[in-house]
């Protein structure tokens, strides 16, 4: 199995070198990575999935109308991976989007409840896998709590050693460039290493997307 980068806490320490200052601000302790790891789900649907609805009525009727509007914005479904203490993590996730192209950036929001995210922050690498029309079993495995996320699911190390997923459309090998708070949520930056398409894909093939839509699964039909 290919190993990722080197580390400070692969060497004994516990910050991966070459970090930004805003990574190494809300950088997890091991502490606090046990302490989250009794959390249910890392199932980033839709932002806000993880925060309770307020018990006032007329809060939680905002609450369900943030949800559900948003709701109506159909997005390609992700799982992120990444590796730590020698183990395959993931989760499934929907917060995902293009930052920039030059430096090429792209951008993740985890929960601050994800019971993966500081395992990947500790790792200080991730890769994002753009799941196909038939891998919503993938999407709902890695969305589960769990040390049998990868059961039946094959998968060959990155460039940065992240798990990448046999099946895929494609992928976005990334290291942790920034990390900033935002609300319930955390706004993670990754500078992307590498990335590419399935076989098949960059030819124009007729492999479809799995989409998320108003708290479904759904999937892109006819010719477009």
């Amino acid at each position: 199995m290919k190993n990722g980068p080197v580390t400070k806490e692969t060497s004994g320490g516990d910050i991966p070198e070459g970090m930004s200052d805003d990574a190494r601000e809300t950088w997890p302790s091991a502490e606090l990575i046990k302490s989250w790891l009794g959390n249910e789900l890392d199932f980033e649907m839709r932002l806000g999935e993880h925060t309770p609805i307020p018990d006032d009525p007329e809060s939680a009727a905002r609450a369900r109308q943030f949800r559900d509007v948003l709701g109506l914005f159909a997005s390609g479904v992700v799982v992120v991976t990444s590796i730590s203490d020698g183990e395959p993590v993931g989760m499934t996730c929907q917060s995902f989007s293009s930052v920039s192209l030059e430096p090429p950036l792209v951008m993740f929001c985890p929960a601050k409840t994800s019971r993966a995210w500081p395992r990947m922050q500790r790792a200080g690498y991730f890769c994002i896998n753009i799941l196909a029309a038939d891998q919503a079993d993938v999407s709902t495995s890695m969305a589960t709590k769990g040390t049998d996320k990868y059961d039946g699911v094959g998968w060959r190390p990155a460039t940065t050693g992240a798990p990448l997923l046999d099946g895929v459309l494609g992928y976005v090998d990334c290291t942790v460039q920034a990390v900033h708070e935002a609300g319930d949520h955390y706004v993670v930056l990754g500078r992307v290493k590498e990335l590419g398409f399935a076989p098949g894909v960059e030819e124009g093939g007729d492999r479809k997307p799995l989409l998320y839509y108003r708290g479904s699964y759904d999937t892109v039909t006819g010719d477009a």
